[in-house]
């Protein structure tokens, strides 16, 4: 990750401290203010802050978390010494991919008016917000998208017709498909491409946190829907939202207010929704589970984004796609031979583009001349019919429930480890210990 020294001069003339950690936790850039806050509280030399790593220097910084999660932390408040300060983390995200994180510190006088300095940093936060996402949100256009095949031609082409549209959207779609670069694409799309763009995982917090993440704290905390306002935010799994924070959203949408928790009034917000199910919300308006006037609502626009089984002509370019990615990621060109590209195109693939991109990730590491043959291929991964008779229900379950050990071997099978595994897959801790059985 490389800073312009325009940026960097920016940066410089802030107030405000700036901090951003790459992939390894290294501190890349600290600007002045950062610098000298964190040099006053641990003696060191400002000078000799960058190119060390963030938890050496603050044993419990947040922020590498933030990048662990890709969720932004807002409107933290915290005191050291003598010095009270606001601080926002968030991900850093480069062509789809996490590569970083940034802090943005808020000092505040102790003396001074703290309802005017939540005002103050409220607003500010929404600036840096704009600016953090600015940049990732850009690239993510629907030329990334690829499409050979006619059912995600037919996709494409009807998600850029409702893209014009100001009005909700539906992706109705599998786990893995690629529906955040669907949702970053309609934004981009959109007439609110100059604006802030956030997504939130619905099934990763409990109802109540999920709730002060999306709405806010009323003079503590700020919440997604005010920081992106004017743009738009995206909630991944919206069938796990309770049905009371379900009537919430109907309510934004249909008179585009909101109120944060603790507060009386409501707050007007100008955001777009794109929401996410990889479930069948008919079935849960049938069961009570989901409001059917939301579902109406976000399902005027639905775009279904077809599973890679049903567009097999699309694997040979989004190999081609992945292994560009991780060649840049790991440095060494990467290529793939014809016979290992049979093997992937014999797949039925239950985890769609996700696993297709952990099975390239897994062959690039095992690869020893940086040309993937099909020995380096995971066993499993088109072995013909003795696995073409297994039910796909069955290579569901058998795929997740390989992926979800593969995490518990990073991170740890306690309670701690199966919580980070969790988020890291994006899926609650009940499902990971059903997906395990």
């Amino acid at each position: 990750m490389v800073l312009s020294d325009s940026a960097k001069a920016i940066f410089n003339s802030m107030h405000e401290g700036i901090n951003i950690i790459d992939t390894e936790e290294v501190i890349v850039f600290a600007n002045k203010a950062y610098r000298n806050f964190v040099a006053s509280e641990n003696g060191i030399d400002p000078d000799k802050i960058e190119g060390q790593k963030l938890r050496s220097l603050r044993p419990g910084a947040k922020l590498p978390s933030v990048m662990m999660s890709g969720e932004p932390i807002l409107q933290q408040e915290r005191k050291e010494g003598a010095t009270s300060y606001f601080v926002n983390m968030y991900p850093i995200r480069e062509y789809g991919l996490i590569t970083g994180a940034i802090s943005v510190v808020t000092f505040m006088d102790e003396a001074s008016s703290l309802r005017q300095k939540i005002d103050e940093v409220e607003k500010r936060n929404r600036q840096i917000l704009h600016q953090v996402n600015a940049s990732d949100t850009a690239a993510v256009t629907f030329d990334l998208i690829v499409s050979r095949a006619p059912k995600s031609q037919a996709c494409k082409e009807f998600a850029k017709k409702i893209a014009q549209v100001n009005a909700p959207v539906l992706l109705m779609c599998e786990s893995g498909t690629g529906k955040g670069v669907y949702a970053k694409a309609i934004h981009n799309a959109s007439a609110r491409r100059t604006e802030p763009f956030a997504s939130i995982n619905c099934a990763l917090f409990e109802p109540a946190a999920l709730e002060e993440k999306l709405f806010g704290q009323r003079g503590a905390q700020l919440g997604l829907l005010e920081a992106v306002n004017g743009g738009t935010l995206f909630l991944d799994e919206i069938s796990e939202l309770s049905l009371d924070l379900q009537s919430r959203i109907l309510r934004l949408i249909q008179r585009g207010t909101i109120r944060p928790v603790g507060a009386i009034e409501e707050v007007p917000v100008d955001v777009r929704i794109i929401a996410a199910s990889n479930v069948d919300l008919t079935e849960n308006v049938v069961a009570g589970r989901f409001s059917s006037e939301l579902f109406y609502a976000l399902n005027s626009f639905a775009v279904k984004i077809p599973p890679l089984r049903e567009r097999m002509e699309d694997v040979p370019l989004l190999t081609s796609q992945i292994l560009d990615d991780l060649s840049i990621t790991l440095k060494r060109r990467l290529t793939i031979t014809d016979d290992a590209l049979d093997r992937l195109m014999s797949h039925s693939w239950p985890g769609n583009v996700r696993e297709l991109r952990s099975v390239l990730e897994f062959s690039a590491y095992t690869c020893s001349d940086d040309r993937i043959t099909a020995v380096n291929l995971p066993e499993n991964v088109g072995k013909g019919s003795s696995r073409d008779t297994m039910p796909l229900y069955d290579k569901v379950k058998e795929f997740e429930k390989t992926e979800i050990l593969k995490t518990l071997e990073y991170y740890g099978n306690d309670l701690k480890g199966k919580k980070a595994a969790a988020r890291e897959l994006g899926i609650s801790l009940a499902s990971l210990y059903a997906k395990l059985k």
